[in-house]
C-alpha cells in the first residue's frame, strides 16, 4: 500500500467530523489515517509531520480534533498542544507510548487542557490494532460531542447549580465506611482538581478506578499524592486498607476488597474476571464494595464514555449505600453518570467541585482544631 493517507475523500461532508492528525513518524501517520478514516463518521482533514506544522494545519483545516504526539523532535506534544489552547483551542487527543516518561509527559498534557490521550501500542498483535482503532475513534466522537455542546455547557455553568441536593433527603443514610469512586474519559484532571481537596484527616478510605493503560497508574498516583493532603497511593495486592488513604486500581488489575472482619479490609488485586471492557472495572470494584459493606459504601460515578459502573452503582443504592453522580455540566464527557442518572440510582447529583464536600459531609468530617 502506498504512503499517503488512505480514503480521503476530497469532498468536504459537514456533517462528519474532521481530524488533524500530527506526528513524526510516517508509519503513524498512515496508521491513524486509515483507523480514523475507516468509520464514516470521520474525515481526515490532513496530517502534519511537526508541532509547527500542525500549528499551520490548525488554522488552515480548522479541524474539529487534533490527533497529537506526544514525542516530537523540536516543539513536542506538550508545547504545541499550550499554543494550540492558548491560540485556538479545540479537543486535541494525545498519542503516547507507555513509557514512565512519556506517561508523566502526558499527564502534563491532561493538566495543560487535552481531552484524553491514547496508548501507542501498535507493534505487537493485529488484536493491538483493533483496540486502539476503536478507542481512538470513540475518543474522537466523544471530544468532538464536547466541543458541540460546549456553548450550551458554558451557558449551564453560568447558571446557579440547580438543587442537586433536592434528590433525597439529607440523612437517611449512616455515615460510610468506605468510598468507590468510577471515572474514565476526563478523570485525570477531575481528580487532580478534587482529591487534593481532601482533609488529611479522612475518617474513610478512597479505592479509586481510573481507566488507564498499563504504565499510567503508578505516576499518575506518585502525581496526586504530592498534590494532597490524603495520602495517594497506587494500590497494592493484600494491602490492608487504612483511612484517609486513597487507592489507585493498578492498570491491568481489577481491585476487589476482602472484609475479614470489621475491624480490617484487605485489597484483592486480580486479572480475573477477563470478560470486562475495562480491567480495571468500575463494576467489579463497586460489586464487591457494595458486598463487603452494605450500607456503609458510598459510591461516586464520575466523568466519562460508556457504562462502566451502572451495574456497581446499582449494587451500593440497593444496598442502602449513598450515590453520587457528578453533573452534566462540569463532565468532560457525561456516559457513565448520564447512565446511573437515567436508571435513577443517584441519590445526588452534584457539580465536580462539590464532590469534596459529599465525602466531607457523608462522613460527617469535623475539622480538628489545632492546640
Amino acid at each position: 500500500m502506498s504512503g499517503h493517507t488512505p480514503h480521503v475523500n476530497p469532498k468536504r461532508n459537514k456533517s462528519q467530523i474532521h481530524v488533524l492528525i500530527v506526528d513524526d513518524s510516517a508509519f503513524m501517520r498512515t496508521a491513524l489515517s486509515r483507523m480514523v478514516a475507516s468509520d464514516p463518521d470521520l474525515w481526515v482533514a490532513g496530517t502534519a509531520a511537526s508541532g509547527p506544522e500542525a500549528l499551520q494545519k490548525v488554522v488552515s483545516l480548522d479541524p474539529d480534533v487534533v490527533t497529537l504526539d506526544v514525542e516530537m523532535p523540536g516543539m513536542d506534544g506538550l508545547a504545541t498542544l499550550r499554543r494550540i489552547m492558548a491560540q485556538f483551542p479545540r479537543p486535541v487527543i494525545m498519542v503516547s507510548s507507555a513509557t514512565v516518561k512519556e506517561a508523566e509527559i502526558t499527564l502534563d498534557t491532561l493538566e495543560a487542557g487535552a481531552f484524553d490521550y491514547v496508548p501507542k501500542q501498535l507493534s505487537s498483535a493485529s488484536l493491538d490494532v483493533l483496540h486502539i482503532r476503536e478507542d481512538i475513534i470513540a475518543k474522537i466522537k466523544a471530544a468532538a460531542e464536547g466541543r458541540r455542546n460546549s456553548k450550551d455547557h458554558l451557558s449551564l455553568e453560568r447558571k446557579p447549580p440547580r438543587a442537586a441536593h433536592l434528590l433525597a433527603p439529607q440523612l437517611p443514610h449512616a455515615a460510610p465506611a468506605i468510598v468507590a469512586l468510577g471515572v474514565s474519559t476526563g478523570g485525570p484532571k477531575a481528580l487532580e482538581d478534587i482529591l487534593p481537596t481532601l482533609p488529611a484527616d479522612l475518617s474513610v478510605p478512597i479505592l479509586v478506578v481510573q481507566h488507564m493503560p498499563p504504565g499510567f497508574t503508578a505516576p499518575f498516583a506518585k502525581r496526586l499524592n504530592n498534590l494532597s493532603a490524603v495520602s495517594i497511593c497506587e494500590a497494592s495486592n493484600q494491602e490492608v486498607i487504612q483511612p484517609g488513604v486513597v487507592y489507585i486500581a493498578p492498570a491491568g488489575s481489577h481491585i476487589t476488597v476482602d472484609r475479614t472482619t470489621n475491624s480490617r479490609t484487605v485489597i484483592c488485586l486480580s486479572d480475573k474476571p477477563d470478560n470486562q471492557p475495562h480491567i480495571p472495572s468500575v463494576d467489579v470494584m463497586m460489586q464487591s464494595v457494595a458486598s463487603a459493606f452494605g450500607s456503609l459504601a458510598m459510591g461516586i460515578i464520575m466523568t466519562g464514555m460508556g457504562s462502566d459502573g451502572a451495574r456497581g452503582m446499582d449494587a451500593i443504592h440497593r444496598e442502602g449505600g449513598l450515590t453520587v453522580g457528578q453533573d452534566e455540566a462540569s463532565c468532560a464527557v457525561y456516559g457513565m453518570p448520564r447512565v446511573c442518572a437515567e436508571m435513577g440510582i443517584l441519590d445526588r447529583v452534584v457539580p465536580l467541585s462539590k464532590i469534596p464536600d459529599e465525602i466531607r459531609q457523608a462522613t460527617r468530617y469535623q475539622k480538628t482544631s489545632v492546640g
